[in-house]
């Protein structure tokens, strides 16, 4: 289910030079906006807790989940490249599993990571909050690698949907409509940082039970139907 060569490619892909720096752009700015209000406001709690939810886990994991998840896929069938990795011999499953493997771990290394140093500067991890959204920022990176995969695999506006979904949807939406939040993966997420975190600090309006059902659910349907797609591709290509 693993293939070294297609991840290879994938990583290349996302690593480029241009994209990199798209990607650690938000990092950076998350440690340094971090270093700046520990030294203004010093070891808070409750900040820690807002800067974390708000920058890291709902503007800074989405977005770069979108950049990577459909990067992973989204350029080769733009430019016609994916012809070729699908003439090899190399199941779909495998091709499609291969490159969710490679977005979940660019995912995780540009955001969960950065959270965790951002926590430890604002807060030493008191309560639990920097280990708390670090976990959350790992899980959430599962379910948008996925879902921003399979936005790559079927549509040439994968970007344009992820960033609406991402920013709209969960951002906007989330904020204004208690009924939309069921529907995010943010509060799937902090419903798992909840259960770490020590008191109130962190809360979801979603039940954990519920949430790893949602989590699990949300990133296996994506992945098999990403599968389903680049097979019909496929076929399509060959008539």
């Amino acid at each position: 289910m693993y293939d070294p060569t297609v991840a290879r490619l994938t990583y290349r892909a996302l690593l480029g030079r241009r994209r990199a720096l798209i990607l650690g752009a938000l990092p950076v700015l998350l440690i340094a906006i971090s270093v700046v209000v520990r030294g203004l406001a010093g070891a808070d709690d409750q900040t820690a807790s807002d800067l974390l939810g708000g920058l890291a886990l709902a503007t800074m994991v989405p977005i770069i989940g979108v950049i990577a998840g459909t990067g992973a896929i989204g350029p080769e069938i733009d430019d016609g490249s994916v012809v070729y990795l699908l003439s090899k011999p190399v199941k779909r499953p495998t091709i499609i599993f291969t490159k969710l493997i490679v977005a979940i771990a660019v995912t995780m290394v540009f955001s969960a990571l950065p959270t965790l140093i951002a926590g430890f500067i604002l807060n030493g991890n008191g309560q639990q909050i920097a280990v708390a959204y670090t976990v959350a920022a790992l899980v959430a990176s599962i379910a948008y690698a996925a879902m921003f995969l399979l936005l790559g695999t079927v549509s040439r506006h994968a970007v344009v949907f992820g960033l609406v979904y991402a920013l709209v949807w969960e951002a906007l939406f989330g904020s204004l409509v208690s009924g939309a939040r069921t529907l995010s993966v943010q509060q799937w997420s902090l419903a798992v940082a909840h259960k770490m975190a020590g008191g109130d600090l962190v809360t979801s309006d979603v039940g954990l039970p519920t949430a790893t059902v949602l989590l699990v659910a949300v990133t296996v349907l994506a992945t098999w139907y990403a599968g389903q797609k680049l097979r019909a591709l496929k076929l399509a290509g060959e008539e």
